[in-house]
C-alpha cells in the first residue's frame, strides 16, 4: 500500500476515535456515573476526554488536508511518528490498567495496535 493510503487509514482511524470519544457521555452515562468520584476528578476526566476529541479530529483533518507534506517532510513524519507512539503507549496502558477479558476490550486493543502500525508505516514512508 502507498504512503498516501496509510495516511488515509490514519485519517479514518483518528476520525473514528474522535467520534467514539464524543460518545463517552452517552456510553458511560456521564456525568451521573462519575458522581461517586470527586468534583475535580469528574472535571479532569471530562476535560481530558474532550481534549482527546480535539486532538483526534485535528489529526484526521491534517491527514485529509495535507497528506503530501505529512509523508514527505520531517515535521510531518515526526507528527505521524508521535501518533504511532501515542497509540503504542495507549496499547500498553490497556494491558496495565484495563485488564478486562471482554470482546469489546480486545477489539479496542486491536484498534490501538492498528494505530501503531498505520501511523508507524505512514511515518516511515
Amino acid at each position: 500500500m502507498s504512503q498516501a493510503g496509510w495516511i488515509w487509514i490514519c485519517a479514518v482511524h483518528s476520525a473514528g476515535f474522535a467520534l467514539f470519544h464524543l460518545a463517552f457521555w452517552r456510553l458511560f452515562n456521564w456525568p451521573a456515573s462519575l458522581r461517586a468520584t470527586t468534583r475535580p476528578n469528574r472535571a479532569i476526566l471530562q476535560i481530558a476526554n474532550l481534549q482527546l476529541v480535539v486532538v483526534f479530529a485535528g489529526v484526521a483533518a491534517m491527514c485529509v488536508a495535507f497528506p503530501g507534506p505529512l509523508g514527505s517532510s520531517p515535521l510531518g513524519r515526526a507528527l505521524l511518528g508521535g501518533m504511532a507512539l501515542f497509540w503504542a503507549v495507549r496499547l500498553v496502558g490497556q494491558f496495565i490498567w484495563l485488564r478486562v477479558h471482554h470482546p469489546l476490550v480486545h477489539a479496542l486493543s486491536a484498534l490501538f495496535a492498528l494505530g501503531v502500525v498505520a501511523f508507524g508505516v505512514a511515518a516511515s514512508g
